[in-house]
């Protein structure tokens, strides 16, 4: 974590495994980082984080070891530990892969979701249908992510779920770098409101297809804009 950057998570509350609760809330934290968005190495203090948490500097460094094993993070001798930021390559994948799980989980969503929980989707995500994403991106940016993760839930498929989670921290990051792009912003919108659609209408194969279509995009996009990854 860089120096001007401060962990906004609340302390842990003692109620299971110290370590356990410290790798969820880094874990979080990590994920909602805008690692892409930054030049820099993003650095986490050891010292800090356990200060922010609330708990010793035992849990902490336990919690990092797991999330190093798992590819989150690297630490470095007499230098701290590092978030993992992937290569060009490695991101154009992992969003090959989210696409894969996430139009399985459109196609699950059209019969396994309720009517409300489809219809609500329009009025979850009022951001797609004002047409102006540059004006607020920031705020559109945050919907972006919401809305897939939704469908992903909408699926109702535990495994999907925890795959997907794993690739998160990095397609959140990239995807928010990318709508600053070209005319990334207002293609994904629309893209999005075809999707909403088609879910609505129970439209299997269009709901698979687009959210798929999608995801191939935005790896498409990474691969033209993306120099600044490698």
């Amino acid at each position: 974590m860089s120096n001007s950057e401060s962990l906004s998570i609340k302390p842990i509350v003692v109620s299971s495994s110290l370590r356990t609760l410290a790798y969820e809330a880094l874990k979080t934290f990590i994920t909602n980082m805008d690692i892409y968005g930054r030049p820099d190495e993003v650095r986490l203090d050891e010292r800090k984080l356990s200060q922010d948490l609330g708990v010793s500097r035992t849990p902490v460094r336990e919690a990092l070891t797991v999330l190093e094993q798992e590819g989150f993070v690297r630490s470095e001798a007499r230098r701290g530990v590092f978030v993992i930021k992937k290569t060009k390559k490695e991101i154009v994948g992992m969003i090959h892969s989210w696409a894969a799980l996430e139009s399985m989980a459109a196609r699950l969503a059209c019969t396994r979701a309720s009517d409300a929980e489809l219809r609500s989707l329009r009025e979850a995500f009022p951001e797609f249908y004002d047409g102006r994403p540059a004006e607020h991106i920031d705020e559109y940016s945050d919907a972006n992510i919401r809305f897939h993760q939704k469908i992903i839930s909408l699926g109702q498929c535990a495994v999907i779920s925890e795959l997907s989670s794993n690739l998160l921290m990095h397609v959140r990051g990239i995807r928010n770098t990318a709508l600053r792009q070209g005319d990334r912003a207002e293609k994904s919108i629309r893209e999005h409101v075809a999707i909403i659609k088609a879910l609505e209408a129970r439209d299997v194969e269009a709901a698979e297809r687009l959210v798929r279509d999608h995801g191939i995009g935005l790896a498409d996009h990474v691969d033209a804009y993306g120099a600044y990854l490698d």
